[in-house]
């Protein structure tokens, strides 16, 4: 056991535990009662207003015992259930419970009954929770309470806190009105609020601080704890309406997230970025090299899109940032699009709705075509690409494929040994390639004029890869019989006005990059790049990172993990293993991995460590960035 000198006062419900006990147990008395919901209700309104003070907890608890209707047998059940609703940061940071057992109490004004048998399992005895007890009739009912008990009477805890006569300074944690009180009253020598599981304004109103978890406390206290730096101090901006769901990914997470609606230009950016640890964007915001100088606490940056040009990944890389992106995500989004769009130009479909939106009947068979036994050409031949392939030979038609990597084809699909020898073959020419700045005007006058007359072209891309102009004339001149473009070599940061050349041409498809905006595609995105980001941030792993070395090492109970950056040049690792040698701190893993211009290594040790290590390793020739996980 360790002294502190301090001594920790802990709630039990909604602090200890994510719920409130006695509505559990409603939950299971009332279990296929006709009334069940409306009953529970009650309970809960009874129970916030008792929380807030509102109305006095004597008169709470009586209310919600008459409503319950419970029997002695359905306390193991209840106990059972609060086993598996331990509060996230308490169950991860059991070590401190044990370690310093002798400092902690519990007072609630709940019930010994339940809560012994769960605070048990946390080093914490019977004799140091203060808590109300029932009163069962000979049946075993559960008819009342011990009112003689100083728990069950309005502000109890403050006299309760008195009567114990604890030595040294007495910190309170909960989330309720008769918490604070304590502190209030001069019991108690600071009350901070835990809003891990609810946030009670009238707590946080009153506390010296606000935890939203144990690690923040312990953090404050400068105690021991599972993870170095608490995650609701880790900030985390996204930008461009992303999905709802990373908002709501990463906050549960613990991380303290901020949602912009739009891109930022670069000033603003620069301003807005002092003091971010992550940085969600999507395709519209440039991260350049003035705005991750400004970025003084940067650790990451996911890009929730495919794209990857709008960030300098190189320099990025120079300052220890790492980036992540979705590379699969919106596949058959995109895919179905260009499906789609493939047989509204064949069919003229698009021409015929608007002549039918201007009130003109124009049934006609010409220019009206099935896809079946036509040649697609796809340039570039990557996970859209090959998807594509696949469709597309499904609804009959017959597909070739140009890249400039080795590509093996799909199905029946047949690989073109230049670009204009499948422009020369194809009836429908659809672009899936990369953006990389290479690519402008991949497709120009000299390209169209390579594509059959009559063909047509859909850009799903990136729009600085088509000279606009060109397919313009090539429209106009009827060498190509339509287009679908989805993607444009300028674009506005929000939706407001657009002009381009493309406008109001006949069996021209215009969309606002919309090829990827799919519900299914925007989840998935939502999903896959807060996990990367999590990942990275909780465990160090890089394993998808597009511009760092790949590692992936499985998380360590029992020992401490340092993530250490550094420029790839020779003798640094002996240089790192040097300082841990000299501090006598033994590696149980390591693992080190490098490209051209930096090198990551994640250090594993199973031992206590002088916290002047930190200050050696950070010092080490040629350090990027140092990072303490835990």
């Amino acid at each position: 056991m360790i002294a502190t000198g301090r001594k920790y006062v802990f709630d039990f419900d909604s602090t200890l535990t994510r719920v409130e006990a006695l509505d559990v147990l409603a939950e299971l008395t009332l279990h296929g009662k006709s009334d069940k919901d409306e009953i529970i209700a009650e309970i809960q309104k009874i129970t916030n207003l008792g929380i807030d003070g509102e109305i006095s907890f004597t008169e709470s608890l009586e209310s919600r015992i008459k409503l319950l209707h419970a029997h002695k047998n359905d306390l193991e059940h209840l106990v059972n259930e609060l086993r598996q609703k331990i509060s996230k940061s308490i169950a991860s940071n059991k070590d401190f419970f044990e370690k310093y057992a002798d400092d902690i109490y519990v007072i609630s004004c709940g019930f010994k009954e339940f809560i012994d048998p769960i605070v048990k399992e946390y080093n914490i005895p019977s004799d140091r929770v203060y808590a109300n007890t029932f009163k069962f009739d000979d049946a075993g009912n559960i008819v009342g309470f011990d009112e003689d008990n100083v728990l069950s009477q309005h502000n109890g805890k403050i006299q309760c806190l008195k009567d114990m006569n604890l030595e040294g300074e007495v910190q309170v944690i909960g989330d309720g009105y008769s918490d604070y009180v304590m502190r209030e009253a001069g019991i108690a020598d600071k009350f901070f609020a835990y809003t891990e599981n609810v946030h009670r304004d009238k707590a946080a109103d009153n506390a010296d601080h606000v935890t939203p978890s144990l690690d923040e406390f312990l953090y404050l206290n400068d105690l021991p704890r599972n993870i170095s730096y608490p995650k609701n101090r880790i900030k985390v901006l996204l930008l461009e309406n992303v999905h709802t769901a990373a908002f709501d990914n990463l906050s549960e997470d613990g991380f303290s997230v901020e949602l912009v609606k739009h891109s930022l230009p670069e000033e603003e950016l620069i301003e807005k970025i002092k003091g971010v640890h992550v940085l969600g964007i999507r395709s519209k915001t440039q991260v350049s090299q003035k705005v991750l100088d400004a970025a003084d606490k940067l650790l990451v940056v996911g890009a929730f899109c495919i794209g990857t040009t709008q960030i300098e990944l190189e320099y990025a890389k120079k300052k220890g940032i790492v980036v992540f992106n979705a590379p699969y995500s919106n596949t058959r989004s995109v895919v179905e699009l260009a499906i789609g769009e493939i047989i509204m130009l064949m069919r003229s479909v698009f021409a015929r709705s608007s002549e039918l939106h201007n009130g003109q009947w124009q049934k006609t068979a010409s220019g009206s075509r099935e896809v079946r036994g036509k040649n697609l050409g796809i340039v570039g031949y990557g996970n859209i690409g090959k998807q594509l392939s696949v469709l597309a030979e499904a609804i009959g038609m017959r597909v070739y494929y140009y890249d400039v990597e080795d590509s093996l084809a799909l199905g029946n699909a047949k690989k073109c040994s230049s670009l204009e020898d499948l422009l020369n073959i194809s009836d429908v020419v659809t672009l899936h390639i990369d953006d990389n700045p290479a690519n402008k005007n991949f497709i120009g006058e000299r390209e169209i004029k390579q594509m059959k007359k009559g063909a047509m072209l859909v850009n799903l891309s990136r729009g600085f890869v088509v000279d606009i102009d060109a397919l313009a004339e090539a429209l106009k001149s009827g060498h190509l019989a339509g287009a679908a473009i989805d993607v444009y070599p300028e674009e506005p940061r929000s939706n407001g006005s657009f002009a381009t050349k493309l406008q109001g041409l006949p069996n021209v498809i215009l969309t606002p990059h919309v090829g990827g905006s799919t519900e299914e595609a925007q989840r998935d995105i939502a999903d896959f790049v807060p996990n990367k980001i999590m990942d990275y941030i909780n465990s160090g792993n890089t394993v998808d990172a597009v511009n760092f070395p790949n590692i992936r090492l499985p998380k360590q109970n029992k020992a401490h993990r340092f993530l250490h950056i550094h420029k790839n040049v020779p003798g640094i690792m002996a240089k790192i293993n040097k300082v841990l040698a000299e501090y006598e701190l033994n590696i149980s893993s390591q693992y080190l991995s490098t490209d051209n211009e930096v090198g990551y290594v994640i250090t594993d040790l199973d031992k206590e460590y002088n916290k002047d290590v930190i200050k050696a390793l950070r010092k080490v020739d040629n350090t990027i960035k140092f990072r303490v996980l835990y």
